[in-house]
């Protein structure tokens, strides 16, 4: 998968969770719980449906490194490329 595909997993499993969201406002460039206006428990249910879609383990470590979206795209970029993409 590329950037752009994981981008369209990434907002098609945000809506999931937020199905108001306009994907044309999303910006890149600024953290998305507030583009989003998603709580904790949001947030968590889409790092986790992200692991499910993308089989791609995501320590709890980790979550402070996911603020943008460019930022998860390229974490999930990464991740993907890895030899052990899953905890499985």
């Amino acid at each position: 998968m590329n950037d752009t595909d994981i981008r369209a997993v990434v907002v098609a499993t945000l809506k999931s969770i937020a199905p108001e969201l306009e994907e044309p406002l999303l910006r890149d460039d600024r953290p998305l719980r507030l583009q989003v206006d998603l709580d904790s428990i949001d947030w968590l249910n889409f790092l986790l449906r992200l692991h499910e879609r993308l089989d791609v383990e995501i320590p709890e470590a980790d979550y402070q490194k996911l603020v943008t979206l460019a930022d998860i795209v390229t974490y999930l970029v990464n991740k993907m490329n890895s030899p052990h993409k899953s905890g499985r």
